[in-house]
């Protein structure tokens, strides 16, 4: 499992974000082994973000959008490797009614979508290398101007293997763990 510090999150700034309006839910570890694995194990953070009655002015500005996905990936430290793509979609007076937007990253993409008609915006942020999490809910605030937030940051692909010499260590030393447990290691 990642902790909030391999993703660049102070625990001490969380106030800052509006403590009583913040919700994180990170995977849950599978012990000790797991937080000494983190290095090797896991595919990624993804950021996964709500603003609740949001400044509707800035739900509907494509100009905005499309300079916040443009100059995210920067601020965030990561890559961005083609120009954003943003667009208005839905029937025009209807709930569904917004605009979404779409940024390629060398670590993998960033998406928002908004819903005037709802005053919300949800935005993912997910990569395969640790991103700057409290920059990119700073800069999400900014855009966005939400009364409230929620967020998550989920660790993806936990059991993933990053460095593929280095699992396969990790994967002898348990068969042989779970061996020794079912009492089979003298048949080896």
């Amino acid at each position: 499992m990642r902790t909030s510090a391999s993703l660049h999150i102070s625990p001490s700034r969380l106030p800052e974000f509006g403590a009583d309006r913040v919700v994180t839910q990170p995977a849950p570890s599978n012990g000790a082994r797991a937080r000494r694995d983190a290095a090797v194990m896991g595919f990624g953070p993804h950021l996964v973000f709500d603003g609740f009655d949001s400044a509707l002015e800035r739900l509907v500005d494509l100009e905005a959008l499309y300079r916040l996905l443009d100059t995210l990936p920067d601020r965030i430290r990561m890559t961005k490797i083609m120009p954003p793509y943003v667009f208005r979609h839905g029937v025009p007076g209807s709930p569904a009614e917004g605009v979404s937007g779409f940024v390629l990253i060398a670590e993998s993409h960033i998406s928002l979508h908004t819903f005037p008609g709802r005053r919300y915006v949800n935005a993912d942020i997910f990569s395969c290398e640790p991103f700057d999490v409290e920059d990119a809910l700073t800069a999400l605030k900014e855009a966005f101007e939400p009364a409230r937030v929620e967020w998550k940051l989920l660790d993806r692909g936990r059991e993933f293997p990053k460095r593929i010499a280095a699992f396969r260590a990790i994967v002898a030393r348990d068969r042989r763990l779970v061996a020794r447990d079912l009492g089979l290691e003298a048949s080896r």
